[in-house]
């Protein structure tokens, strides 16, 4: 289910009268109604009809699942109004569960003019209205948010009519709307002051509300209340929205009145409540004042915004240079007040008239930085512009005048003098209109845009939606990105577009020019950051020129190299644009498909990045607000950005290739239009097109990504074919054809694009490389945590919930360090979910307003450290462990919980799935299993299984099974398990894909413990069983490689798993290496540990290098010495931290040693502790 924040706006100015009389006169607010209205609906003395503003809420149990009726009652409470954003918590917290639930609004309605009014309401799920005892809607159905309208009715002002409202809730969101209109009402949300509670509830009233500073709640009783202390403020509470805001104070005013001082600043559109626990020792006429709940008038108007809005010139915003790839010397910002009107379809541009209303451009007329803070479907800007004389712009012979638009949605027309210049349709791309012949003489020229957009299904719309609610936000209509006007000689240059290789040491660079004739010739300079000259070409217009750029300098995140450009051609028009070189690919890496970044592995660790901004939508409210979220991205040690369903501003882009941030770019979806319309469809087509050609010089973007979770897609088949369309138009990145293949019930894979993409939330998804894909999460994370005071109205923690920086901090960590031995092996990148709050989602790693780090960004820092140094790695050789302990080992003596530790200490710990248990092992405990779904994992492979190896467990069976079971697995890279150490048919077998099976025929005996040893040997060829150490069969058979998860317990077929076992498991090993027959019976035997004579040098495979290489983080390169591990290797000496860098994993430095110590081998420093006599346990290096 959906659920649904209310529409924002500006506070009422009545309501904030009426806050600020009620707090002259002592806050009593809920004692006289409005004044009666005659029909022509001027207001007219009535009679006061003493009563309490809001209405009854009584909250219920439905008697069963999916019942939909009011069975059970279990709370009733004061409602300001039928306004609730989420009613999920209100529901948990009034009725102790929050689905199958129900609640009924009771009171009266009174309104302010005699009209007739239509009553329309909104919710999840169904819901009905009555009106003065007549049911208005009926709309008691399982859907949600389908909005119902009644028919007019006529209401006379100031009479009291009953009103009734009835909603359910089942599964989900829960939201519930109720709004009315007239010819003299604008259409709004019932307000608070329209209702009156039933006569005589609730018992005990109070008056309370939010002045308009937002940081106060001033309460007033009917009654004079003895007690009235600083002591009370440990029996009151403020709610917002949902939250327990902190008390600051309180000033007792007088026996009816206090004020009570907040700790966090209260926003103007979100629902205040104040609660009195009853047991304190205020009391009033001799009696105690009993407990209440009580809606809150909330004045404020305040509005959420980040810091940066307080450097903002509303007369010039965003002066920034808006196109930094085509840099002109000569250009004038039009950003700042314009003038505005909404309008229909069908009205004519207001040329010459006066516009009633200021709009700052550009930020979109929704959004509170542009005065404007409502939905238009039609509007107009105008002002006037004057063209400086030094431009020498004429009609004939002199220089054109372009005006240029960063993005306008969605339709647009421009007019200059009453002459219409231009249009554009699409709602996130620049566009240019020549108005050089619509000018006249004199100085100001009168400059009119119209804009259309209806925020439909028909359209490209990303995240917005007419009606925001849970992941979906409020629209962005109208000018959003800067608007500036340049001149340009007759001749000028339309773009520049620099392509890479970096293998030929040069660029393809295509200048276009639509006014660009076959004679005239362009003219490209490379220069180096210093500004001298590199390489230079020249040739015609629109074709691509080969560009030299010798002994390339390449970009990286680490190193963001940028190469100037000066551009000119015939005609006198020049600028100045830049390129980075670098290279993006799909490289096979350790027998599996990697992503490469200029021929190197790299883990892409990105965030989702979605482009809100709480007071200015789709625009930042400035440039440093623009940087900031990417400067950010950068610090915490990602080294992507996953830019999702919004193309940015060209700045954004900038910023990115400046500070070296790869991004993976979105198209736009539109809405369910495109299942069925092909104009639609085509539309949407072109418009990804037209998004590549505009970004696709930009040297961060690496990727393009067609479909997200199926949005918009109505044939898998033809997503293959746009996928083959966009690699063809850019062949130099790498295209995903839809992120989260795997979400939503979609139809099948297309098998198209350069990427396998799985969505799982809080996952990470581990997806598995295929013969030509590499595998990425393209969404996972997104733990919850709401920080009072910085939350948007009706926020909701969307998929996990945290209560505190801490357990955010820690759940991050845990999740993250699940990505370390996938980046190694066969994950090439992963999305987090995400940068910052967006509206109603409180998982950020910032606050919406972006004032509150919500994690400690050092820990964040840390570990995403260590992802990307373990991606880096995926290319290196693995040291194998002679010890044998092995690579992962579970001896399984936890005996209770969901945990099994790896005791060697490199991170493959397990997670005991579907209830699995416990049991008397063979030494110690046991992890038992019942044999229906019932297992545990590792979350990557222990062993790589394209290289030699060696597995091994102890079992026992309770029940003889029918067909296959096992005991171990690895899940591989076709869905299938790359081995399974199994049971079946009457013998137990190591099984390979493909029927391989090494099989014994050894009769087995239900509740007996066997340890079976599984060995692939990579230079026979050859898959080998071992029964209580004894060899029991061997076959023939290649190796296959591993991309998931290690199963204990369970296989892997076709993507799913299968094979459960029944009965118990045991000390579990995995070695990267064939373990010889002797090690085998000792592994039988449980004779595991190694006695090292101190004496004796140090083998290279425990992990201490004996070379010249020094402790210390190492990040690339090798020392000499001894053959050098993954960030083992160095230049420093006598233990001093060296800068080498064979991969980029910590290493410790032993000093007067001349020894490196890899971070997965700590055990050897007991040995050096202990001088004689050590004792150690050799394990494998482990990179990160």
């Amino acid at each position: 289910m959906t659920q649904h924040p209310p529409r924002r706006g500006r506070a009422s100015a009545g309501l904030a009268l009426l806050v600020t009389s009620a707090l002259a006169l002592g806050g009593v607010l809920a004692l006289a109604s409005p004044a009666a209205a005659s029909p022509a609906g001027q207001l007219l003395a009535a009679p006061a009809l003493p009563s309490v503003h809001g209405l009854k809420g009584e909250y219920f149990l439905s008697s069963a699942a999916g019942a939909d009726d009011l069975a059970e009652l279990k709370a009733t409470r004061l409602d300001s109004s039928i306004n609730f954003p989420d009613l999920v918590s209100a529901y948990q917290d009034l009725t102790g569960r929050n689905t199958d639930t129900a609640a009924r609004w009771t009171g009266e309605i009174a309104p302010k003019f005699s009209e007739d009014y239509t009553f329309s309401a909104i919710g999840d799920n169904g819901f009905r209205v009555w009106i003065n005892g007549t049911l208005v809607i009926d709309h008691w159905q399982k859907d949600w948010d389908n909005e119902q309208t009644a028919q007019p009715i006529t209401l006379v002002a100031g009479t009291h009519y009953d009103v009734k409202v009835e909603q359910f809730q089942e599964t989900g969101g829960a939201n519930m709307f109720l709004r009315w209109q007239s010819a003299s009402q604008a259409r709004e949300i019932v307000p608070a002051d329209a209702f009156y509670a039933p006569a005589g509830y609730p018992a005990f009233a109070a008056d309370a509300a939010v002045p308009t500073d937002g940081q106060s709640v001033a309460l007033t009783f009917p009654n004079d209340v003895e007690g009235l202390d600083s002591a009370i403020t440990s029996h009151l509470a403020v709610t917002v929205s949902g939250q327990t805001y902190p008390l600051d104070g309180v000033t007792v005013a007088d026996a009816r009145h206090l004020t009570l001082a907040l700790g966090a600043q209260i926003d103007r559109n979100v629902i205040v409540r104040i609660s009195y626990d009853g047991l304190g020792t205020a009391t009033s006429n001799g009696a105690p004042v009993p407990a209440f709940d009580l809606p809150v008038i909330n004045g404020s108007t305040y509005a959420m915004q980040t810091e940066f809005s307080a450097t903002i010139d509303k007369s010039a915003p965003l002066p920034e240079y808006p196109r930094p790839q085509l840099v002109r010397d000569a250009w004038q910002n039009l950003n700042g007040p314009w003038q505005f009107s909404g309008a229909s379809e069908t009205d004519a541009p207001p040329v010459g008239q006066t516009l009633a209303e200021t709009v700052t451009v550009p930020y979109p007329i929704e959004s509170y930085l542009s005065g404007i803070e409502r939905h238009e479907d039609h509007m107009f800007y105008k002002r006037s512009i004057s063209v400086p004389a030094d431009w020498k712009v004429a009609a004939s012979g002199g220089n054109r005048l372009q005006l240029n638009f960063g993005a306008v949605d969605y339709r647009a027309t421009v007019w200059l003098n009453g002459v219409k210049v231009g249009e554009h349709t699409g709602g996130y791309l620049p566009f240019t209109v020549d108005l050089t012949d619509a000018l006249k003489s004199g100085a100001d020229q009168e400059l009119i845009v119209g804009v259309t957009d209806t925020t439909s299904t028909d359209q490209p719309v990303g995240k917005q939606r007419a009606n925001p609610s849970g992941i979906f936000y409020t629209p962005s209509s109208g000018i959003w990105q800067t608007v500036w006007m340049e001149p340009v000689a007759p001749v000028s240059i339309d773009s520049v577009v620099a392509t890479p290789n970096i293998h030929a040491n040069t660029a393809s660079v295509t200048v276009a020019s639509a006014s660009a004739n076959a004679g005239d010739t362009v003219t490209v300079i490379a220069r180096d950051a210093n500004g001298a000259e590199v390489g230079r070409t020249s040739g015609s217009a629109n074709s691509a020129l080969t560009l030299p750029v010798p002994n390339a300098h390449l970009w990286s995140p680490d190193d963001p190299y940028l190469y100037g450009l000066d551009v000119s051609i015939t005609g006198g028009d020049t600028a100045t644009s830049y390129f980075g070189m670098r290279s993006i690919a799909i490289s096979t890496v350790n027998g599996v498909q990697k992503i490469t970044l200029n021929d190197k592995p790299t883990f892409l660790l990105s965030t989702l990045d979605q482009g809100y901004w709480p007071e200015s939508q789709y625009t930042q409210p400035t440039d440093a607000a623009l940087k900031f979220d990417l400067q950010q991205t950068k610090n915490m040690a990602f080294n992507t950005i996953r830019k999702h369903i919004k193309v940015e501003s060209a700045r954004f882009y900038y910023y990115a290739d400046t500070l070296g941030l790869m991004v993976w770019q979105d198209a736009v979806p539109g809405g369910t239009d495109a299942l069925n319309s092909t104009a639609t469809q085509n539309n949407l087509v072109d418009e990804m097109h037209q998004t590549v050609d505009a970004l696709k010089g930009f040297t961060s973007i690496i990727g393009w990504t067609i479909f997200n979770e199926g949005w918009s897609e109505w044939n898998t088949t033809v997503t293959g074919q746009i996928a083959d369309s966009v690699k063809a138009q850019d062949p130099s990145r790498l295209v995903n054809a839809r992120s989260g293949l795997n979400c939503c019930n979609l139809p099948g894979d297309s098998g198209k694009g350069d990427v396998i993409d799985w969505h799982s939330y809080p996952g990470p998804g581990l997806a598995s490389p295929d013969p030509t894909r590499a595998a990425v999460d393209g969404e996972h994370g997104g733990f919850s945590y709401s920080v009072v005071g910085h939350t948007w109205p009706g926020a909701f923690a969307p998929y996990q919930a945290v209560k505190n920086s801490a357990e955010l901090t820690a759940a991050y960590v845990a999740n993250t360090k699940t990505l370390i031995e996938p980046a190694r092996t066969f994950l090439s990148g992963s999305v987090y979910t995400q940068i910052s709050d967006v509206e109603g989602e409180v998982n950020g790693f910032f606050t919406y307003d972006r004032r509150v780090a919500k994690m400690d960004l050092a820990q964040v820092r840390a570990v995403n450290l260590q992802v990307v140094a373990a991606g880096a790695s995926a290319g290196n050789a693995i040291p194998t462990a002679p010890g044998l302990v092995g690579d992962a080992s579970w001896p399984f003596d936890e005996g209770s919980g969901t945990a099994a530790a790896d005791v060697t200490g490199n991170g493959h710990d397990l997670t005991l799935q579907g209830g699995a248990g416990w049991s008397a092992g063979h030494s110690g405990s046991a992890v038992q299993l019942s044999g229906a779904g019932q297992f545990a994992s590792a979350s990557a492979p222990t062993v790589d299984t394209a290289a030699s190896y060696t597995v091994s467990a102890r079992v026992k069976l309770d029940t003889m099974p029918a067909n296959w079971v096992t005991a171990l697995s690895q899940e591989g890279t076709s869905g299938q398990s790359s081995f399974f150490l199994q049971y079946g048919h009457g013998g137990f077998a190591f099984s390979l894909p493909g029927e391989k099976r090494a099989v014994s025929t050894t009769e087995v005996e239900l509740g007996r413990w066997y340890q079976l040893t599984g060995v692939w040997d990579s230079a026979k060829q050859e898959a080998r069983l071992y029964v209580d150490g004894v060899l029991a069969g061997s076959v023939a058979t290649g190796g296959v490689g591993s991309a998931g998860r290690t199963l204990v317990g369970a296989g892997e077929f076709n993507g799913a798993l299968v094979d459960f076992w029944p009965g118990a498991i045991d000390e579990v090993h995995a070695y990267s290496r064939v373990l010889t027959e002797a090690e085998i019976v000792r592994v039988v035997n449980n004779d595991l540990v190694d006695v090292v004579d101190p004496g004796t040098p140090v083998d290279p495979g425990t992990g201490v290098d004996p070379g010249t290489g020094a402790g210390g983080p190492s990040t690339g390169g090798t020392g000499s010495g001894a053959t050098p591990l993954p960030g083992a290797a160095g230049n420093g000496s006598n233990g001093s931290n060296g800068s080498g860098s064979s991969g980029s994993s910590a290493g410790v430095g032993l000093a007067n040693t001349g020894l490196e110590i890899g971070g997965g081998v700590l055990a050897a420093l007991l040995l050096l502790a202990l001088g004689a006599g050590a004792i150690l346990v050799r394990r494998r290096h482990r990179a990160g």
